[in-house]
């Protein structure tokens, strides 16, 4: 046997073998998909062109910050700071533009290293001290919050720069710009999660920390540079939502890390840690997004839509234990 006839071998094991693995999430996302698309009061606007790229583009933030949650969950973290790194991030981004006259590529990497230093801070103290993540990162989400709040003093900094809005809104062909983004954040989240060594210390300290330390992996490290790379992806978040909303509004990202660990959990990752697929996330942030376009078109009360979506989460956290409990 070759090695091309090899990998090809590898490969398919692969996909199968994701397939076994995913088939609930999978069917539960194909119901959705034909029941939106053949419900006589969502189908016409739901199976369109336009449509489709409007969730693509509407979860394109979402999916920033899943792929970061998901590297920080499989870890077994949590991080609750990335809806406010957003708001901080777009508000200094978009003023770096409005107010400062600075150029938008410098604008740009302004705003991303904001979410990649708010990311490392909490990497630091989750790595070097026995604070839960929960705590570390539930106070730098009030610290980055009260930031953008006092950098803003609580009005919005709006920017008509048609550049600027070319970032969140503009298209390339038929493509929206963000999608177009969100689909090299995923090919470069697969490849860390998949082909490089950071992967693989990523599953092995979220699946046991000692046996990970017995191995010779590096367990600061790891988490130091996971916690990063979510505050690097909060960062793109914030500048993307800026640009889309034409301006740093500090009230953005309220709230987008329960969409984000909602997308996980729904993808299939535990909250245990040590096991789950960035291809399961893609799924469960497609789910969740669909669901709120159908539930949109079906013009139910966005009350109800909490309702929902709370219920949609406590079910896949449950199929999670239950899974859990079966290997056990």
């Amino acid at each position: 046997m070759n090695n091309d006839t090899a990998k090809q071998l590898v490969m398919k094991q692969g996909f199968v073998r994701y397939f076994k693995e995913n088939m609930g999430i999978i069917a539960a996302f194909i119901v959705l998909f034909l029941f939106l698309s053949l419900n006589p009061s969502t189908s016409r606007a739901f199976v369109t062109r336009q449509n489709m790229f409007n969730v693509l583009r509407q979860i394109s933030t979402n999916m920033y910050l899943a792929c970061g949650m998901t590297m920080v969950i499989i870890l077994g973290g949590i991080d609750l700071s990335v809806g406010s790194i957003i708001a901080l991030s777009g508000c200094v981004a978009a003023a770096c533009v409005a107010r400062y006259g600075l150029a938008i590529p410098v604008a740009l990497i302004i705003g991303t290293v904001i979410g990649v230093v708010f990311g490392m801070f909490n990497g630091f103290v989750i790595s070097n001290t026995t604070i839960p993540p929960f705590i570390v990162t539930l106070a730098t989400m009030n610290i980055a919050r009260g930031f953008a709040y006092v950098y803003t003093g609580g009005s919005p900094v709006r920017v008509v720069t048609k550049a600027w809005q070319f970032i969140g809104a503009g298209y390339i062909g038929i493509f929206p710009v963000p999608v177009i983004i969100m689909i090299v954040v995923l090919i470069i989240t697969g490849l860390l999660m998949n082909n490089a060594k950071l992967g693989r210390h990523i599953y092995a300290v979220g699946g046991n920390v000692q046996a990970a330390v017995f191995s010779g992996i590096s367990v600061t490290r790891v988490k130091f540079w996971v916690y990063a790379y979510s505050g690097l992806m909060a960062g793109i978040a914030g500048i993307v939502l800026a640009s889309r909303m034409y301006s740093g509004q500090p009230t953005a990202g309220d709230g987008a890390e329960m969409d984000a660990i909602a997308a996980v959990v729904v993808g299939g990752t535990s909250m245990a840690g040590g096991s789950g697929k960035i291809g399961g996330t893609i799924i469960g942030a497609l789910i969740i997004g669909f669901l709120n376009n159908g539930l949109n078109l079906m013009n139910v009360n966005s009350f109800w839509q909490y309702v929902v979506k709370g219920l949609v989460i406590l079910l896949a956290v449950f199929l999670d234990f239950i899974r859990n409990r079966n290997k056990r």
